[in-house]
């Protein structure tokens, strides 16, 4: 086993990056890979079917600054006039655990995030059609018109950063796009340099047991 590896899935909201993370976790956790998805903080009121501390830490908007102030947060940025973070603790304890983390989060928060970590893996995921992104959102029925006309148009400007990402996969099958995230998460553990460690070790017993043989 490598060490833990930190993942950046980001989406225009409606995207389904959610849906993808949590799945394609499930899918390693089967193949011996602990994961976890880090919950973010946010200033924005929770939809119906949200619980604080599962799908995001609710706080006020001066509670967040003040986060910010004492340096908890590895990224944050505003989105849609609301706020959004990532803890530093939660992200580093678990990965100081051997768990791999993936953080849910949006294109200014991804640049904060490989500043900080530069050896963090970023995929962007993209919807297969402006028309399907839209009856997403639509679909949600969680969004004024206004609402979806902002998110649209800021997903156009988060289009123009995607080409800086370390991967693309487009979301128009789910369980394609599913295991497309597991087979990156999964070369990235398998890359040589970062399986050194392992691979030395396989090495140095080679030789050894090669010597004891010609003896």
């Amino acid at each position: 086993m490598t060490e833990a590896l930190l993942f950046i899935v980001s989406s225009p909201s409606g995207g389904g990056k959610t849906t993808v993370i949590k799945s394609a976790m499930a899918r390693l956790e089967n193949r011996g890979f602990p994961c976890h998805f880090s919950v973010s903080h946010t200033t924005r009121s929770p939809r119906p079917t949200e619980l604080d501390g599962v799908d995001y830490h609710f706080v006020d908007r001066g509670e967040f600054e003040s986060m910010v102030g004492r340096g908890e947060f590895l990224e944050y940025a505003e989105y849609a006039g609301s706020l959004y973070g990532t803890s530093r603790r939660e992200v580093l304890g678990k990965m100081d655990q051997g768990i791999d983390v993936f953080l849910d989060i949006e294109v200014q928060g991804a640049n904060q995030v490989k500043t900080a970590i530069p050896d963090v893996v970023k995929v962007f995921l993209y919807p297969p059609s402006y028309e399907e992104l839209k009856g997403r959102l639509i679909h949600r029925g969680q969004n004024s018109p206004e609402a979806i006309r902002r998110r649209l148009m800021w997903a156009e400007r988060e289009f123009s950063v995607a080409g800086e990402f370390d991967y693309a996969i487009i979301n128009d099958r789910l369980d394609e796009a599913v295991e497309t995230l597991v087979g990156i998460c999964l070369a990235e553990h398998h890359r040589s340099d970062r399986m050194k460690p392992v691979l030395d070790g396989i090495r140095q017993d080679f030789v050894l047991r090669l010597k004891e043989d010609v003896t």
